[in-house]
């Protein structure tokens, strides 16, 4: 929770002209921009506005009726990734294409609608694939189709959630020492013997922050490794037990998509959303309302460290 509080007294830094416009231009040398100086004084306003406004739309989902929590949540969210993003697109926003949210969910809710089986699609164009391409190099996501669940079960935070209302067992958690015993269980899991999975593991690991010798699975600090998630509260790692097609897309990522979902959801499916709300006919309530707790602590964690790590 310590950590938490530092994450949001950090942003206050920047509500010095001076100092975002210093911040912004070592940014933009680092890049090789020509026009560093000039791009800095011109950013650095727009750059402590954005810091603002998400820190007042989570602040204000803080105290305010769920219902609303999403749309306030999600709007939070993208204020600090515009942020982000001027730090690494001294052009932002350079066209009209990249103000789009970058990502579509279903118009129209099925009978029988439920939160778990909807899909979002991401789109060639907007912040969201302008964001990840120039935060995580990712580009092999634009047209992809993820399902809810699939992207729920990628949060650690969200274990218990699942163990309790689906019985699905979706994290193997690393020891306080970053390390994963790689035995009979988790391999009977994933139905694979030790070799296949020591091969899936070197497929999925970028960097060498994460390494295997004999049977346990090393990593060399407590924040997320590609495939590996990190736990807030824990400071733990754990590997998810679940592959799917969110596997290798950060945590970051994962919650714009879910979050975008959500505040669609709360804002132009009123009826299913009220009755959600009311009747909690389903487990689609209890995981929503977890996943609602965990972003609005981890979220802002996870994008103002990206801030952080560039100071």
């Amino acid at each position: 929770m310590n950590e938490i509080r530092q994450h949001w007294d950090f942003i206050h830094y920047f509500q010095s002209a001076e100092y975002s416009q210093k911040f912004l231009k070592k940014c933009y040398e680092k890049l090789g921009s020509i026009q560093a100086e000039v791009k800095s004084y011109d950013n650095c306003y727009p750059f402590m506005y954005y810091l603002e406004q998400g820190e007042l739309y989570y602040k204000q989902a803080m105290k305010s009726p769920f219902s609303l929590k999403p749309i306030l949540l999600f709007y939070g969210y993208i204020h600090f990734i515009k942020a982000i993003v001027l730090t690494e697109d001294p052009e932002y926003p350079e066209t009209t294409t990249v103000l789009a949210h970058g990502i579509t969910s279903r118009k129209r809710k099925k009978q029988q609608y439920r939160f778990l089986q909807d899909e979002v699609k991401v789109q060639k164009n907007g912040l969201f694939s302008h964001f990840s391409d120039l935060v995580f190099h990712v580009k092999h996501i634009i047209g992809e189709k993820y399902k809810m669940e699939d992207l729920l079960v990628q949060i650690p935070e969200l274990e218990e959630a699942f163990l309790i209302l689906l019985k699905k067992k979706t994290m193997f958690w690393f020891t306080n020492q970053n390390k994963l015993t790689i035995d009979e269980s988790l391999l009977s899991h994933f139905h694979m013997s030790g070799s296949l999975f020591k091969q899936y593991l070197n497929e999925k690991m970028t960097g060498n922050s994460l390494s295997i010798t004999e049977d346990t699975l090393h990593a060399t600090s407590a924040e997320e490794l590609l495939p590996v998630r990190w736990h807030l509260n824990k400071n733990r790692l754990a590997l998810p037990g679940i592959r799917n097609e969110a596997s290798g897309i950060p945590e970051v990522l994962i919650h714009y998509a879910i979050l975008y979902n959500l505040s669609m959801i709360a804002r132009y499916e009123t009826e299913w959303w009220v009755e959600l709300l009311k009747n909690r006919t389903n487990e689609d309530y209890p995981i929503i309302t977890t996943f609602l707790n965990v972003t609005t602590e981890k979220s802002p964690y996870l994008l103002l460290k990206i801030l952080k790590d560039k100071t």
